[in-house]
């Protein structure tokens, strides 16, 4: 197969798993984005709204732990078209609910099709794309997943405003029926045949003992340890960074808004860059140490409310840009942890941690705000990314292949 050929090809599976990633990412905000239309209609406490998003994100953490098995076991295309599907049909139910059991059930649905993607699609892009542009495919997957962030609540309010909330809904199931068509036209490439080995890293196929024979590695626990660490720190930026920059800085919800905005589009910025520096190097935990460390440091700047509020949003947007970066690294570090023939059940079972995180970080962050301390918010994300960089040197020292010295 000549450059030009294989270039095409890798550029086609990155799209494509890029897009499947971006529509998973869409539907995590589904329900956040339409509370201003559903706590009337339902009369539900915010408590009750913020139970459903919990449900999503255990459910998806669960999932995601199984789907590992079932990736390696199936294929991690059929299992991808599985949760696109489920996707589309949890927005139909909602979108058909008249009580908290039907929109619970709904919740539950969406959880199980997200469940599926981490470990569907970091196995077909180890599997479908070349070594020489995996950070490029992990650095676009990244970018894909902040776009669907982005634009779930602009298109479901949109909607919602000049219709009404189902019809948002029943909107948004034409999204997974759209991109599943769209696979399904490049299904083959997506086939399952590997044209990738794993990376040959320290643990790498040293436990194949049985299915769970991957779970008695350090390493495996020490990367899902990474995800749950810093899902809570993206936490609490994604549900209450905003909230604390009006108490601390006195600014405008639209001003501290736009903050969160400038996270979420330097962090994509980030990514992108942070493609092409881990495609050059073999140092991937260190990349994610200095990263991890510079945004713990701006988080307790933040904290301390000594920079005017122009700057705290600026200094929200170097947060985004660093994080970003060390996202194709960490990607690529966790890779090289994978026991070959195991990518799938690995990539599932750490990728939990990420909706555990997820799952987790608002009752921290927000017993922080009922308590009244806004700063307490950017002490914690701060301790949290500081945190992430125990696990990053941890996983290193498990996966850094020693150079072996020269005979004469």
């Amino acid at each position: 197969m000549n450059d030009k050929t294989l270039w095409r090809q890798d550029a086609r599976v990155i799209a494509m798993v890029g897009l499947a990633h971006g529509t998973s990412h869409f539907y995590h905000v589904i329900l956040a984005a339409l509370i201003p239309w559903l706590k009337p209609e339902f009369g539900l406490s915010y408590a009750e709204l913020g139970l459903l998003m919990t449900v999503f994100f255990v459910v998806s953490g669960v999932g995601q732990a199984m789907a590992g098995f079932v990736v390696d076991r199936l294929g991690a295309r059929t299992v991808l078209f599985s949760g696109i599907a489920l996707l589309g049909v949890s927005a139909v139910l909602l979108s058909s609910a008249h009580s908290y059991v039907q929109l619970m059930l709904g919740a539950l649905v969406a959880g199980c099709g997200n469940s599926v993607f981490h470990p569907a699609d970091y196995t077909l892009l180890n599997q479908r794309v070349s070594k020489a542009r995996l950070a490029h495919g992990f650095s676009v997957h990244g970018i894909s997943g902040n776009i669907g962030w982005a634009l779930s609540p602009l298109f479901l309010t949109f909607v919602a405003a000049r219709t009404d909330w189902r019809t948002a809904l029943l909107c948004a199931s034409l999204l997974p029926l759209a991109v599943l068509a769209l696979l399904a036209w490049n299904r083959h490439a997506l086939r399952p045949e590997a044209m990738a080995l794993p990376a040959a890293g320290k643990s790498a196929g040293a436990a194949d003992a049985g299915a769970f024979g991957f779970l008695k590695l350090k390493v495996v626990w020490l990367c899902f340890a990474f995800f749950l660490i810093s899902a809570v720190a993206l936490a609490g930026i994604q549900t209450f960074a905003a909230t604390s920059l009006v108490s601390l800085y006195g600014m405008s919800l639209g001003t501290a808004t736009s903050a969160y905005t400038c996270f979420m589009f330097a962090s994509a910025l980030g990514m992108a860059y942070g493609g092409f520096l881990g495609a050059g190097s073999r140092n991937h935990d260190r990349i994610i140490m200095l990263a991890f460390g510079t945004a713990a440091l701006l988080a307790l700047v933040l904290a301390a409310a000594v920079v005017p509020a122009w700057m705290a949003v600026v200094l929200m947007g170097l947060i985004g840009l660093v994080t970003g970066i060390s996202g194709p690294s960490r990607d690529l570090m966790i890779r090289g942890a994978a026991p070959a023939n195991a990518t799938g059940r690995v990539f599932g079972v750490v990728y939990s941690g990420l909706d555990s995180g997820l799952a987790l970080g608002p009752l921290l962050f927000g017993a922080l705000m009922d308590a009244h301390h806004p700063a307490g918010v950017f002490v914690f994300i701060g301790i949290f990314q500081a945190l992430v960089i125990l696990t990053a040197v941890g996983v290193g020292s498990n996966t850094r292949v020693p150079v072996a010295p020269k005979t004469a």
